[in-house]
């Protein structure tokens, strides 16, 4: 099932138009690629937070720890992904993003 999922996740990741959604509708989220360098993760907070509200990085707020650029990175761009309708094109970022299909949530932080 694993498999089969992952085949149609890459199949459907390859059209150019419209929201994400796979079949079954589960859910995606939008998350720096680990081997993304410090530059381009700032440059993808910046743009995302002049997007959209990233209050939840700020210091004392659910997001904030741990406070590192992947992580404040991931949560700024899926906050931009989800808010722009989760099209394909809302997760490039210069190709340092990922779309994934596990939630990555953690602790009291909720990715949208």
């Amino acid at each position: 099932m694993a498999k089969a999922t992952l085949i149609l996740f890459l199949l459907l990741s390859h059209i150019s138009v419209g929201t994400l959604v796979l079949a079954n509708e589960q859910k995606t989220w939008c998350v720096a690629k680990p081997s993304s360098d410090s530059k381009a993760l700032e440059e993808n907070i910046n743009y995302a937070c002049s997007e959209v509200d990233c209050k939840i990085l700020q210091k004392g707020c659910t997001c904030f720890s741990p406070d590192n650029l992947m992580n404040h990175a991931s949560i700024a761009m899926n906050l931009y992904y989800q808010a722009k309708g989760r099209n394909q094109w809302n997760c490039h970022f210069g190709n340092s993003a990922l779309i994934v299909l596990t939630d990555p949530s953690y602790g009291s932080c909720i990715y949208e």
